[in-house]
């Protein structure tokens, strides 16, 4: 029977496909992703609370230096200088992290899931090279330490 002579057929549309179920997570997997986004939103909120401190802490360091205190403030505006950046990136990857598990939750989107991951990718990566920076500048106060330790004891006179 072609299409013409069914006078009860239904209007055709063009097929949307439904919302992906197969995101090749378990049950349970889930479960730990959507318990752990509102820690992820939460410890985001903390460190961006942490950023806000370390950036009114430098602008009190600033007005300082304004007013004419060179001292102390100078090496504090240089500390929170460095540390302002290395607080905000974190909080803002986990923030997103959490963020889009919650997304992926109401639009089950693997889109908004692979969001999440990147976030925690780039997190995890920021993290890794934190680190590798921290252990270049570890080794080199070393190196400095000995080099100056063994050139102090060179000058030192001879007790016999």
């Amino acid at each position: 029977m072609s299409d013409y002579e069914n006078p009860y057929k239904g209007p055709e549309t063009t097929i949307v496909p439904e919302k992906s179920q197969n995101t090749g997570l378990t049950e349970q997997m889930m479960r730990y992703l959507f318990e752990a986004a509102p820690w992820l939103k939460f410890i985001g909120i903390m460190g961006f609370i942490g950023f806000g401190i370390l950036c009114l802490s430098a602008l009190i360091s600033i007005i300082t230096i304004l007013n004419g205190n060179f001292g102390p403030s100078f090496s504090n505006l240089l500390l929170y200088g460095l540390m302002a950046p290395l607080a905000f990136f974190p909080a803002y990857f986990t923030y997103n992290f959490g963020n889009k598990i919650n997304s992926f939750r109401l639009s089950n989107s693997e889109k908004d899931l692979e969001e999440a991951f990147r976030n925690n990718k780039s997190l995890w990566k920021f993290n890794g090279i934190i680190y590798i920076i921290s252990i270049a500048f570890a080794v080199l106060a070393i190196i400095i330490a000995i080099i100056g330790g063994v050139a102090l004891t060179s000058n030192l006179p001879n007790f016999r």
